[in-house]
């Protein structure tokens, strides 16, 4: 069965080295199949469902996302070596008309902090509730009271 020359191929059954098709190394559901951005995410939705029994009702209106960096424009003039502020971790921004409040995670600055991955989800929950509380007008230990309790 051979095709035309310039027409359509068949679909290959293996590869040129004849080893058959590449599959995913991990199944879907095992948490190694994950990307690390899809584990960062995770960590940021962690950190929203362990703030919801207290917050539920002010954060339902609130929109969570995760971005890599902070934009050029949040850095001031340079990086946060030669300017002496600390590079964000995160932004908080209020409520304008019909757009919703929205507390934004960089990933890029916490994942290069971390030391493991259980630190790394100790300081995007303490990102997130500062955020939260920024947005709220309260202290981070008010809306988290184990906030200070960590390293």
């Amino acid at each position: 069965m051979s095709s035309a020359p310039g027409g359509p191929r068949p679909p290959r059954r293996r590869d040129r080295h004849g080893r058959g098709i590449r599959g995913p190394l991990a199944p879907s559901h095992v948490p190694i199949a994950k990307s690390r951005s899809e584990r960062f995410d995770d960590f940021v939705l962690d950190a929203v469902d362990r703030l919801k029994p207290r917050w539920g009702k002010q954060l339902s209106a609130v929109e969570f996302a995760v971005e890599e960096v902070p934009p050029i424009s949040h850095l001031g003039d340079g990086p946060g070596l030669l300017t002496g502020e600390p590079i964000p971790f995160g932004r908080a921004e209020p409520a304008v008309g019909k757009r919703p409040a929205v507390v934004i995670i960089y990933r890029r600055p916490l994942e290069a902090r971390a030391r493991d991955r259980d630190q790394l989800g100790a300081m995007v929950h303490d990102a997130v509730v500062e955020q939260v509380a920024g947005l709220l007008g309260l202290s981070p230990e008010t809306v988290d009271p184990g906030y200070d309790e960590r390293d």
